[in-house]
């Protein structure tokens, strides 16, 4: 592959999202890095494609239907910055229940190395889906 471009950049962003945006946890590993690096928005970091994996299992089965809509898209050099909406409804065994839907202004951040995202960090307020679990846990 040649050297990276704004718009291979933007490319490989924009299929990192797409996979995301349909629950594909395959398609998510196979744009990851070996040593992938995913940071959340409290600043916890996750290293590893097989750990990532395995990471996007488990938030897929807790929100199904979580998806990311891009609004912007900025790069400079091998970052990308998307800016947008992060959504899904929050379920404990499967059902999509519309009083448990979710919606939050975000952000992500992606370090894009060959045809892979090296790092994946998403800025959002959490509070939305915290709510609806906290209701969930009484």
């Amino acid at each position: 592959m040649g050297p990276l471009n704004s718009e291979s950049v933007k490319r490989v962003a924009r299929a990192f999202v797409n996979a995301i945006n349909h629950q594909s946890v395959e398609g998510i590993a196979d744009l990851m890095t070996e040593d992938h690096v995913f940071v959340d928005s409290l600043g916890t970091r996750v290293d590893g494609r097989q750990t990532m994996k395995a990471g996007w299992e488990g938030y897929f089965r807790m929100v199904p239907d979580y998806s990311i809509v891009i609004e912007e898209t900025l790069v400079e050099g091998a970052v990308v910055i998307m800016l947008g909406t992060a959504q899904g409804t929050y379920s404990t065994n499967g059902t999509l229940r519309p009083e448990n839907k979710w919606s939050t202004p975000a952000a992500w951040r992606g370090l894009i190395r060959g045809s892979l995202v090296a790092e994946w960090r998403i800025y959002a307020d959490n509070e939305p889906i915290r709510q609806i679990m906290a209701r969930h846990a009484k």
